[in-house]
C-alpha cells in the first residue's frame, strides 16, 4: 500500500467526519496516546461552559435538582452503548483504583471462607498494587498467574491456577502493553465453576472494543473515562455490579449518597438495595457532564464501527512493520489474530 491508497481509504471512511468533532490545534501531530488521554470533543467544551455559566452561575444550589441523578444517568449511557449492561447496573463514581478496591473488598466479604485472590503478573500495576493491599488487609493470599505479555491470559493456565479456595479473580479485559484481548465469557465460566467472583478492568477496552458484561455473565467491573471515553484528565471512573449482586454486596466505604433516605440525615447507615449503594460522596458535576458528552459522541460513532476501523488500521501497521522493520530486528508483540487483539 502506498500513500495514495491510504488517502483513498481515508476519503471513504464512514467515521472520517468525526475528526471535526474533536479539538485539533496541530494538524501535523499524529496522536497515538489516546490510551492515556483522549482528545477534547468540541461539544464537551461548549457543554461545560454552559454548565459553569448557566447552571453553577445562574441556578446555584438549585441545580442539584438535575445534577444529583447524573452518576446513574451517565452510568446507564455507558452501560447501554459501551459495555453491554442493562440500565441500573453502572454508575459514575470515584477513580478506577478506588472502585477496584471497593469492589474487591466487597467480593472478599461475600466469600469469607475463601482465602485466595487471583490476578496475573502482566496486569496493570495499580491493579496489582490494589489487589495486594486488599489481600493483605483481609488476610488473604494474592496468587499471581504468569502471563505472556504478547499473548494475554491463557485459559488453560488460569484453570490450573483456580481451586475452590479462590474468592476473586481480577483481570484486565485488554492487556495494557500488547493489546491482547481476554475471552471474557470463558474466564467468567472458568471462575464460576469454582464458585469465585470475577472483577474486570475495562480501562483499555471500554469505548474501543465491543464489551458484553450482561451476556458474558460478568459479576463486577470497573473502568476509567479519560482514555477512549474522552472525559478529560482525571475524569471519574465507572463501576458495574450485576443486578442480582447489588443488594448482597456491602460497599466498604459507607457514604451518604448510598443511604436509603439521603436527606433524612439519619443516625445509622441503611444502604439502598440497588446500584446506588456503591455511590459514596458528592459527584464531581463538571467532570461527569464531560464524560456524558464523550459517551454520547462514541455512541453516535458506534463501538462496532470504531473497532472495525481499529482492526483495519492495526492490520495495516503490522504489515508495514513486517515489510520495513523486521529486517532491523523489530518484531510485533501484539496478537496478529484480530479476534484476540484489542
Amino acid at each position: 500500500m502506498d500513500r495514495s491508497e491510504a488517502e483513498r481509504l481515508d476519503a471513504a471512511d464512514p467515521l472520517g467526519r468525526f475528526r471535526d468533532e474533536l479539538v485539533d490545534t496541530d494538524p501535523d501531530l499524529i496522536y497515538l496516546d489516546g490510551n492515556s488521554l483522549g482528545r477534547l470533543p468540541r461539544r464537551t467544551a461548549e457543554r461545560m461552559e454552559r454548565v459553569v455559566r448557566d447552571e453553577w452561575g445562574g441556578e446555584l444550589v438549585r441545580a442539584w435538582s438535575h445534577w444529583i441523578g447524573l452518576p446513574r444517568d451517565v452510568g446507564d449511557l455507558i452501560g447501554r452503548h459501551l459495555v453491554g449492561a442493562a440500565d441500573g447496573q453502572v454508575v459514575i463514581a470515584d477513580s478506577t483504583s478506588v472502585n477496584l478496591y471497593r469492589l474487591a473488598a466487597a467480593a472478599l466479604s461475600d466469600r469469607p471462607d475463601r482465602g485466595v485472590v487471583v490476578t496475573d503478573d502482566d496486569n496493570f500495576p495499580t491493579d496489582r498494587y490494589v489487589l495486594a493491599g486488599v489481600a493483605k488487609e483481609r488476610g488473604r493470599e494474592l496468587r499471581l498467574l504468569h502471563t505472556d505479555p504478547g499473548e494475554g491470559v491463557d485459559l488453560d493456565a488460569l484453570a490450573a491456577a483456580l481451586d475452590d479456595d479462590v474468592a476473586l479473580v481480577s483481570l484486565s479485559h485488554v492487556a495494557y502493553r500488547s493489546g491482547a484481548l481476554a475471552d471474557m465469557a470463558a474466564v467468567n465460566e472458568i471462575a464460576h465453576r469454582h464458585g469465585a467472583l470475577v472483577l474486570w478492568d475495562l480501562c483499555h477496552s471500554a469505548g474501543v472494543v465491543p464489551v458484553e458484561l450482561d451476556a458474558s455473565g460478568t459479576d463486577l467491573a470497573v473502568g476509567c473515562t479519560y482514555k477512549y471515553l474522552n472525559g478529560g484528565p482525571g475524569s471519574p471512573a465507572f463501576l458495574y455490579v450485576r443486578r442480582d449482586l447489588q443488594a448482597r454486596l456491602d460497599n466498604p466505604v459507607q457514604g451518604w449518597f448510598g443511604q436509603r433516605d439521603q436527606f433524612a440525615m439519619g443516625p445509622a447507615y441503611e444502604p439502598v438495595d440497588d446500584i446506588g449503594r456503591f455511590l459514596v460522596g458528592t459527584p464531581p458535576v463538571l467532570s461527569v457532564v464531560a464524560v456524558e458528552e464523550g459517551v454520547r459522541l462514541l455512541a453516535e460513532a458506534g463501538v462496532g464501527r470504531l473497532h472495525a476501523k481499529a482492526t483495519a488500521l492495526t492490520a495495516h501497521l503490522i504489515a508495514l512493520a513486517d515489510a520495513r522493520l523486521a529486517e532491523r530486528g523489530f518484531r510485533v508483540v501484539s496478537p496478529r489474530d484480530a479476534r484476540r487483539r484489542g
